[in-house]
């Protein structure tokens, strides 16, 4: 075993975020929130060679996926997202209906793995805050505070970084989309709405098939995915079945 100080541990953690954070200050993809819509977009994204990285509030990945059905930690996906699935190395369980079930643990921690491996960057414990506008009101960047500051709720500036294009994956409560809505009096979204309407009560089959279509830019430089982008449209959720998620 190696002699090591306390000094050289601290030395090392600091200069290894630095190094990394640094990084992280122009990216061409800035993605909020580390859930399955999140991820699968980080992993995409950074597949074709773009500067991605993923920034979460909490200290973990994965967003609801890790907790299944009701703590069952079992997740269903369709048969049309399932290749996505075993492209990482997930194992599904085929059932009717053209549906197959998977374990939800292995699901989180491979897809965490998966984006990772592609070249995304991850981060938590990072909340996206607000997001940087430039000209005519295109969203520009994010800017990060920490999650143990936002809960804490003191007054700690933050800290800002530029991407070509923003992600809001925050899920059922849209943050990205309501913070800029709220910061912009008479900003419209893509199909001119001036709010986040939310997602409507549950209905499994409308919610996936609204949520491919609902995946897309809505303001300059502001795209949503997964839940949050039900929740913008005003379309039904969807509970455990994840393949809309994927796709």
């Amino acid at each position: 075993m190696s002699l090591v100080s306390e000094i050289r541990i601290s030395q090392l953690i600091v200069e290894a975020f630095a190094a990394r954070f640094g990084d992280c200050l122009q990216l061409d993809v800035a993605v909020a929130g580390a859930g399955p819509s999140g991820m699968q977009a980080a992993m995409d994204l950074a597949r074709e060679g773009l500067k991605v990285a993923v920034f979460e509030r909490q200290l973990h990945v994965g967003g609801g996926m890790w907790g299944g059905g009701m703590l069952l930690p079992c997740i269903v996906v369709e048969e049309e997202a399932a290749n996505l699935l075993r492209d990482i190395g997930i194992r599904l369980t085929p059932r009717e209906g053209g549906l197959c079930t998977a374990d939800a643990v292995e699901a989180v921690s491979k897809t965490t793995a998966a984006a990772i491996d592609a070249g995304a960057t991850i981060w938590v414990g990072m909340a996206v805050e607000d997001v940087v506008i430039r000209h005519e009101g295109r969203v520009a960047g994010v800017v990060l505070n920490w999650g143990a500051v936002e809960a804490a709720g003191m007054h700690v500036d933050p800290l800002a970084l530029m991407a070509h294009c923003v992600i809001d994956a925050t899920g059922h409560h849209a943050e990205v989309t309501r913070r800029l809505l709220s910061k912009l009096p008479g900003a419209r979204l893509c199909h001119g709405a001036e709010g986040v309407p939310g997602e409507q009560p549950m209905w499994a089959e409308a919610g996936e098939a609204a949520l491919v279509p609902n995946t897309r830019e809505v303001y300059p430089g502001l795209i949503v995915a997964g839940m949050a982008a039900n929740a913008v449209f005003g379309s039904p959720r969807m509970g455990a079945i994840f393949g809309g998620m994927f796709l």
